[in-house]
């Protein structure tokens, strides 16, 4: 076994106060403003050079996995809430039904479209 594979098996990441591993992220539930599940997170996004988290994607709607879409939310608008186990959002589901949202094989992340993601959900850019 080569020396990567063998640490990789080791990444047992506990979760602390401060820190949670991706993989716990994804799959978390996101809840509205009045504590109804409204989806939950697919995956996060992570700049390369700064490592920040600057968007989770939402997936929303569908029905046993399929026809779900994707929602890509700014980080900074989640919140996590320990009494829900997931993460809450000031957000209604029809402004996240008329948020920007992409498909699978969609070419969505452009610096254009990050402007719009932020614009719609009226928070600064991570990148600024």
């Amino acid at each position: 076994m080569a020396y990567d594979d063998a640490h990789a098996q080791k990444a047992d990441v506990k979760e602390t106060h401060d820190l949670i591993a991706s993989d716990k992220v994804e799959g978390t539930k996101v809840f509205d403003q009045s504590g109804e599940q409204i989806g939950s997170i697919e995956r996060i996004l992570v700049e390369k050079r700064g490592g920040k988290v600057s968007y989770a994607v939402l997936s929303f709607g569908g029905f046993l996995g399929i026809g779900h879409e994707h929602y890509p939310l700014p980080w900074s608008k989640l919140d996590y809430v320990e009494d829900l186990g997931g993460y809450q959002v000031d957000l209604t589901k029809e402004q996240i039904e008329g948020a920007p949202k992409y498909d699978n094989d969609d070419n969505f992340w452009t610096a254009e479209n990050g402007r719009l993601v932020h614009d719609y959900y009226g928070v600064a850019p991570y990148w600024i």
